[in-house]
């Protein structure tokens, strides 16, 4: 009993989040949409099994809630003490407000927010502190706040579990990750579907309601404060249970093991289901888009392709002439849309050194990134696939021995690294790279005297061009060819960079400082480069990672999925404009087409100026899967959705800048709905039945 006292708001708001489980559970079991066993040892045993689930899942999710109760105490405002936390709470304040923090290092609004939430604390505590009479009752209201706050949340939960399992009749997966993502569009979505107002008025005064029960109920606790000693008792207590539901979470889970879909989803906890989704970064294919028979998918895309496999994409790529072992310098820029440069129309200037450079390359001006995100370009240079449902390879747990680029290389004897300025294990590239064959040189190699700027994000492209260059020359020196492919970091926010490099000043943050900035730092290095001897050796492949924004007036809009890539290599590759659709994915294939290699092949990437290549280009979010084709875009979305647009070309005074209106398409192309879905379904299939892999030479 005196545990429980010492935790009694604990305990209601527990039963509070049981009681709002119990009543989705029967509401979703009702749903016109489920179609469960509806025996009467089934429901006992969803309802049964749920409920454990859910207590566990609370004892681990109100940590939150145990730690405000902890710090809940009349012992830290006796002298000197509440005027020593004060003073350290004023000194942070003003640290955080008046000098250089991390805060600061990253930008946009989260100075702003760290300045408030601190501010907000230090004012909060001074009350508490210089009001002493009025103590109980500033207590007592930030107590109800803090109830309101978690009450609101198990609410909100609820409610938006049951307008998931409307649209996808499942509980959250990683669908629903994506809506964090994509929050504008989700939200923007919402306001148009359903009736906000009302909805929300309703979750507030259920959520005021129940506060105001449970806050009589337990402000009793405000008045008799458990003592150090009996918090010490209780925080050992807590932290037995909350071990113990780490273990029996993922215990029970394995019970959701019916062969009725909705009998699993009924008994899983929904925050539990997000973390899984988290974690995995994977949306089955199969069960959530459209299909056709797998040995369909996969005649289709061996006529695309040209393999020789009925079940995967295996071919041998032959080339005829002699192989040339060139050195092959990749460099992603980040960020880098099209319409930043004057080749694609752009007036502002800010890319003098990659409009000079791409009068001299052989630049590709009709090729699409294959999503919004970094690690969804590394994915697409790295491996040349589609991009599948749910994160990127690059991030998922079986993310190691893929056929990919560095396979290629480095059964030509090719040295093989990644260099990034920043730390690789960010978005676990580390893992990722260095499971792949590659050696990777990052923010950790540098010595001190090797820094010049750096951010949140790394060293400065400065300092990683002059880094990469003595690479380089230590790897010439070994008489093999090198494959280096470079992640650049500048063009990002908070966008700062050394001053006195160009004429946007650091100081301004803005996105044409950063990317003005990377131009002159790749200017830098070309300069450099060109002084040493194995320059005229040496291809350089130059493509953005994704576009700045990704937003649109559609689902996937053209213009925020295309960037410039160029081939730069005097007097191997002449300088022409290949105007051809293509995908990202093509890139590396078209190298190697370049360079005259035989080699066995896994890409669904082909080299462009092969004359069986068919154009075509893949775009995508986290769930909305596109291609390109035939002035046509074919989308396919969770639920089994499909939707189409015709490709619609506006003027534009600059001739390779084309952009297009998409119109959707009523009578529905269904040569190209299931061209797409053969490229998306096979993808998907390859890579869970671990079919990508690296072959073992």
């Amino acid at each position: 009993m005196k545990f429980l006292k010492n935790t009694y708001p604990f305990y209601l708001i527990g039963v509070f989040y049981l009681m709002v489980n119990l009543v989705l559970r029967i509401v979703l079991l009702f749903h016109p949409l489920t179609q469960a066993n509806y025996k009467l040892t089934f429901v006992i045993r969803i309802l049964l099994l749920g409920a454990v689930s859910d207590f566990f899942i609370y004892l681990i999710a109100g940590s939150v809630l145990v730690l405000y109760l902890l710090f809940i105490s009349d012992s830290k405002f006796i002298k000197p003490w509440g005027y020593l936390i004060f003073g350290m709470l004023l000194c942070l304040l003003v640290y955080v407000s008046f000098f250089n923090t991390i805060l600061n290092e990253y930008g946009g609004v989260i100075p702003e927010i760290g300045i408030s939430l601190i501010g907000l604390k230090t004012f909060l505590f001074g009350m508490l502190l210089f009001l002493p009479k009025y103590r109980k009752s500033i207590r007592l209201a930030l107590y109800s706040i803090a109830v309101f706050l978690f009450v609101l949340v198990i609410i909100q939960n609820a409610v938006s579990e049951f307008f998931f399992w409307n649209e996808f009749g499942v509980r959250y997966n990683f669908i629903a990750v994506d809506y964090l993502i994509y929050t504008n569009t989700v939200i923007g979505n919402i306001m148009e579907s359903y009736p906000v107002l009302p909805l929300f008025a309703g979750i507030g005064v259920i959520a005021l309601v129940s506060t105001f029960i449970i806050v009589r109920k337990s402000k009793s606790f405000l008045d008799h404060l458990p003592t150090f000693e009996e918090k010490l008792k209780t925080t050992f207590a807590y932290a037995v249970m909350f071990v113990a539901a780490l273990y029996a979470v993922p215990f029970f889970a394995k019970y959701e093991n019916s062969q009725n879909v909705f009998n699993n989803e009924l008994q899983a906890n929904g925050l539990y289901k997000f973390y899984t989704a988290f974690n995995s970064s994977e949306l089955d294919y199969l069960k959530f888009y459209h299909t056709i028979p797998e040995n369909e998918a996969y005649t289709l895309l061996r006529h695309d392709i040209h393999s020789h496999s009925n079940n995967s994409t295996f071919r041998p790529v032959i080339n005829k002439q002699p192989e040339i072992h060139k050195n092959v310098v990749l460099i992603t820029v980040e960020s880098l849309s099209a319409d930043f440069m004057k080749t694609y129309g752009n007036e502002k200037n800010i890319t003098p050194f990659l409009d000079e450079l791409a009068s001299e390359s052989l630049l590709f001006s009709n090729l699409y990134a294959t999503g919004n995100r970094t690690v969804r370009g590394l994915e697409a240079l790295t491996l040349c696939i589609p991009p599948t449902a749910g994160e990127s390879v690059v991030k998922r747990l079986d993310n190691k021995n893929k056929f990919s680029t560095a396979s290629v290389f480095k059964s030509k004897g090719y040295q093989v690294k990644y260099l990034y300025g920043g730390d690789a294990f960010f978005d676990n590239m580390h893992d990722f790279f260095t499971g792949n064959g590659y050696t990777v040189v990052d923010k950790k190699s540098f010595s001190k005297e090797e820094i010049t700027f750096s951010n949140v994000w790394g060293v400065c492209d400065e300092d990683m061009a002059h880094k990469a260059i003595r690479v380089m020359n230590d790897e010439a020196k070994s008489g093999k060819p090198f494959f280096n492919h470079w992640m650049t970091v500048s063009n990002h926010r908070p966008f700062t960079y050394p001053e006195n490099k160009i004429d946007i000043p650091s100081d301004f943050k803005s996105r044409e400082g950063g990317v003005k900035y990377t131009d002159y730092a790749l200017r830098q290095f070309f300069t450099e480069a060109a002084k040493q001897p194995w320059f005229k050796k040496t291809v350089f492949v130059i493509v953005a990672d994704h576009c700045a924004s990704s937003s649109g007036k559609t689902e996937l809009p053209l213009e925020k999925y295309r960037i410039p890539a160029m081939i730069y290599a005097p007097g191997f590759v002449k300088p022409k404009k290949y105007t051809e659709l293509m995908s990202q994915i093509d890139i590396m294939p078209t190298v190697f087409g370049l360079l005259n290699f035989t080699y066995k092949s896994k890409f669904y990437g082909q080299d462009v100026f092969k004359p069986d290549y068919s154009p075509r280009a893949f775009i995508a979010t986290y769930q909305d899967l596109g291609l390109i084709k035939d002035n046509v875009l074919t989308v396919i979305s969770p639920v089994k959705k499909i939707r189409q647009f015709e490709l619609v070309p506006q003027k534009s005074d600059c001739d390779i800048a084309v952009r297009y209106d998409e119109k959707p398409i009523r009578k529905i192309r269904k040569d190209l709905v299931n061209k797409t879905v053969a490229y998306y379904e096979t993808a998907s299939e390859m890579l869970k039945s671990k079919k990508y892999q690296r072959f073992n030479n």
